[in-house]
């Protein structure tokens, strides 16, 4: 049997969705590797052709789903939700942490050693960034088309200047947004 490899992105962020993926290939795709190791051209020219020459099955946590469940239970639930759609007895996911599911494997760097793994990454990952660059249309003041949601310095001075937005994770606390005694 075929295995099935899972990854996330937008574990991190302090905006925008936790998106997962699980891809079993069913063609070798040449120039598959972790997604923080390819440029966002290369990654998006993979991503129709792994949609192409697999079976896969992505998850998509909310903002508010990350802030009400907490990022563990999502990671769990979408873990879950992979292993029930795609038909595999080798489920083998990115990390060192199964998140209390079983019938599943981790290994650290998976993604840049295993091709599904590698493939699920780009999935997530290109997915996840394609609803950022959506959701920066709607929420105009906070650049998300360029950081993704992640805390850099121009998103912190963005939520300074306009507060938060419906996408931010309120749940994520950051040291340069928590008022000071002095």
């Amino acid at each position: 049997m075929a295995l099935c490899g899972i990854d996330e992105a937008g574990r991190g962020p302090i905006a925008g969705p936790l998106v997962m993926a699980g891809v079993i290939l069913t063609k070798e795709i040449e120039g598959l590797n972790d997604s923080k190791q390819l440029s966002e051209k290369k990654r998006e020219a993979l991503f129709p052709l792994i949609l192409a020459h697999s079976h896969y099955h992505i998850v998509t946590f909310s903002a508010l789903e990350v802030d009400t469940l907490g990022i563990s239970k999502c990671l769990s639930q979408g873990l879950k939700s992979i292993m029930q759609t795609l038909q595999s007895e080798d489920f083998l996911f990115d990390g060192n942490t199964t998140f209390g599911v079983s019938g599943l494997r981790t290994l650290v760097k998976a993604d840049e050693k295993i091709p599904e793994v590698s493939a699920a990454s780009i999935l997530a990952k290109v997915s996840r960034d394609t609803e950022m660059v959506k959701l920066a249309k709607k929420f105009p003041n906070y650049g998300f088309e360029t950081h993704k949601g992640y805390g850099t310095a121009e998103h912190i001075e963005a939520i300074k200047r306009h507060g938060y937005c419906d996408i931010h994770r309120r749940s994520f606390k950051l040291k340069a947004l928590q008022p000071t005694l002095f």
